[in-house]
């Protein structure tokens, strides 16, 4: 899965990378390469919960998962290698360009939610957060490669990247179906324990508040990576310099990746989640007034480290919800959400409006506003698991 997850995000950046160019190729400009990257957001609001709810149909047949997420990941690496050869012939091929790009992103939700369903389904309960680490470690390695690529690919011809990216996405989701029948051969059983039954109970968060609190997580990560990084940087940077400081935050993620499973077996994912959005609130603040090029390095670092302990404990956390039967759909609900405040970042891109001066204070201190508010309400969360724990011990 962190493979998968490796080569899915590169795909996503060599997309981001040449879309323009793409883009301009078939007569668009650079007005609707935003519009283009909306709809992508827009689809995959809509696809990953489907796709999710789907994958937890098909998971009820072992080996049926697998070949349909195999199958759709063909079409949308297909989709994904012609869209450079359907963008060089003209004007003229601006409604296959459009269909291509619907194709793809409907498509790429198969490699979202439907392969956690896998470790949701099977995996031992307390195994949960250190797979879910892991899984995202392919996610953390491709936000660092992003700024490289940025550089290396420029002048590029786009047809290499795209191919290379397709072939090495489609190779390596054939995983999946190596893991469904190697759990088929070790004889894994859907059925759980009494006493894993009653752990699992007791994990469980209330949905609608966790799923907020998430929304209000993604929120501050997009506004403070995508639109406070950059120039919290340049006050003392140079822009040549950012190929080499923006993947600092995407370190230290990875960083704490690696962390998160010890942290979340001694404390428990929500009160660690909670933990890290209250200390990624003050470092995302800081971020945007620190006095030097060294603070802003030290509060980048606190909020990548925090932004690792998070993106896999809300993973972990929604995979328990949905265990057993509804992995799919809380998975894919959590991508959703994700989506969606991409899609509100690049509105606000599309608007102008994060260069507007009344709103730019404003967005230094919104991203840690939510990260405090989701803290606060996680809190509440990990406070209502213990209370519910606590209860069924008397009983």
């Amino acid at each position: 899965m962190a493979v998968i997850q490796l080569f899915f995000t590169l795909t996503w950046t060599v997309y981001v990378i040449f879309l323009p160019q793409l883009a301009a190729q078939v007569g668009l400009n650079q007005q609707a390469v935003l519009i283009i990257l909306m709809a992508d957001q827009l689809i995959f609001l809509i696809a990953d919960t489907a796709m999710g709810m789907a994958a937890d149909k098909s998971a009820q047949v072992f080996g049926r998962l697998g070949r349909w997420v195999v199958l759709l990941t063909l079409v949308s690496c297909l989709a994904f290698l012609l869209l450079p050869f359907v963008a060089a012939s003209g004007p003229g091929a601006l409604i296959w360009f459009w269909l291509l790009t619907v194709i793809w992103s409907v498509t790429s939700s198969a490699l979202r939610a439907p392969p956690m369903v896998l470790m949701g389904k099977y995996a031992a309960l307390a195994e949960l957060p250190r797979l879910a680490s892991l899984s995202f470690l392919g996610l953390g390695i491709a936000g660092a490669l992003a700024p490289y690529l940025t550089v290396t690919l420029r002048g590029v011809d786009p047809r290499w990247p795209f191919a290379l990216s397709s072939i090495a996405l489609a190779l390596a989701t054939l995983g999946i179906v190596w893991a469904e029948r190697s759990l088929k051969a070790a004889g894994v059983s859907l059925k759980k324990s009494k006493a894993e039954t009653d752990a699992l109970a007791a994990q469980k968060p209330p949905v609608a508040p966790f799923l907020m609190a998430i929304a209000l997580l993604g929120m501050g990560f997009q506004i403070h990576f995508s639109l406070n990084s950059a120039p919290a940087y340049l006050r003392f940077a140079q822009p040549a310099d950012l190929e080499l400081l923006m993947p600092i935050f995407w370190i230290a993620f990875n960083v704490m990746l690696l962390a998160n499973s010890r942290l979340t077996a001694k404390f428990g994912s929500v009160w660690v989640m909670s933990t890290a959005a209250c200390l990624g609130a003050l470092a995302t603040y800081l971020t945007t007034v620190a006095g030097s090029l060294n603070l802003v390095i030290a509060c980048q670092v606190i909020a990548g480290g925090a932004w690792g302990l998070l993106m896999p404990g809300a993973f972990a956390t929604a995979l328990v919800v949905g265990r057993t039967g509804r992995e799919g759909w809380i998975t894919g609900s959590l991508f959703s959400l994700l989506a969606l405040t991409a899609l509100a970042r690049i509105a606000l891109v599309s608007s102008q409006l994060n260069t507007d001066t009344r709103i730019g204070p404003v967005l230094a201190w919104l991203p840690s506003a939510v990260w405090v508010t989701a803290g606060v309400l996680l809190l509440w969360l990990a406070w209502q698991i213990r209370q519910k724990s606590n209860r069924l011990l008397l009983t």
